[in-house]
């Protein structure tokens, strides 16, 4: 029987993400090592959902699997009541580049492109407007404060800076999902507050989902649900009044 999250966002759609018996195995025989076991979750679309779990959990190899950038070695994973693990790469491809936003641990950013640029392109790989492309780009880097710095080229930028910039690159064609590792890990607590009060505008404004990563209990305390897990099960669901 799934648990599901009662989270805020049933208006936006029902739910956005669906995992049934998720089960993730590297590796074979004597040296296969499980990092998913019979993970099951259902969540609504417009809420914030933090994961939360010790390294080695299984956090980031949920993630992979909700973005569809990892298939599962057994079970389902549903986007908008679509199955996705079993997409052909094209297809989940185009769904990354169109539908979800992706904050990694590593930023990933083009050395050779200013912050302006980095984001700029990134709209241009999901396939939105040119004529549009500049204005959605400066928003994006105004809304995690970092327009002033947005001629800087990666090398010239704090890591906490460059995290802001691959923050800006994930929402700045507004997607209905953003998927983030970590993604406050190189920021102070107080942009790390600010950035969470974008994703949290962002709910609000768009029906956006947020699923993120986080050690931080400062940012556990922000968002509408807390997903633990431990040695790749989840342990506990926690609401966040």
């Amino acid at each position: 029987m799934l648990a599901k999250v009662e989270l805020p966002g049933e208006a936006f759609g029902g739910m956005i993400l669906k995992a049934v018996g998720l089960k993730r195995v590297f590796g074979r025989g004597a040296a296969a090592v499980t990092a998913l076991s019979d993970v099951h979750l259902e969540i609504p679309a417009g809420s914030m959902v933090a994961l939360k779990g010790r390294s080695g959990s299984g956090k980031t190899t949920l993630l992979n699997m909700l973005s569809a950038l990892d298939e599962p070695t057994e079970g389902q994973v549903f986007f908008r009541d679509k199955e996705i693990t079993r997409m052909p790469g094209k297809e989940r491809s185009a769904l990354r580049r169109k539908e979800i936003g992706l904050v990694f641990q590593s930023f990933g950013l083009i050395p050779l492109m200013n912050a302006y640029e980095n984001v700029e392109f990134g709209l241009r790989v999901a396939g939105t407007s040119f004529k549009g492309n500049r204005e959605a780009a400066e928003h994006a880097l105004e809304q995690v404060g970092m327009k002033e710095r947005m001629k800087h080229r990666p090398a010239e930028l704090s890591g906490g800076e460059q995290q802001r910039v691959a923050i800006a690159r994930a929402i700045a064609h507004k997607p209905v999902l953003l998927i983030a590792d970590e993604p406050t890990a190189e920021l102070d607590s107080r942009m790390g507050i600010q950035v969470m009060r974008v994703f949290r505008e962002l709910v609000h404004r768009s029906g956006m989902t947020v699923v993120l990563t986080t050690h931080d209990p400062g940012i556990m305390e922000l968002v509408d649900h807390v997903i633990s897990l431990e040695d790749g099960r989840i342990v506990s669901q926690t609401n966040i009044e």
